[in-house]
């Protein structure tokens, strides 16, 4: 399937994955994230269960905090 990820096409080869997958697959490890599917903000403890589908927009935002 192909998905937007951050403004950038991705071809993912199985027909729906779940956020917490989609990060394993990309290797994003920051603690802070804030992830949009299709505009909606999706919530930590939904990670498992949100999947992404063919055609959706997903954002990934790292929060960097400092001083």
């Amino acid at each position: 399937m192909k998905i937007v990820l951050n403004n950038n096409t991705e071809t993912v080869e199985q027909e729906d994955l779940t956020i917490r997958e989609l990060l394993k697959w990309k290797n994003f490890t920051f603690r802070m994230l804030v992830i949009k599917i299709n505009g909606k903000v999706i919530s930590k403890n939904d990670y498992d269960n949100a999947r992404i589908h063919e055609g959706d927009d997903v954002v990934v935002l790292h929060l960097i905090s400092g001083g």
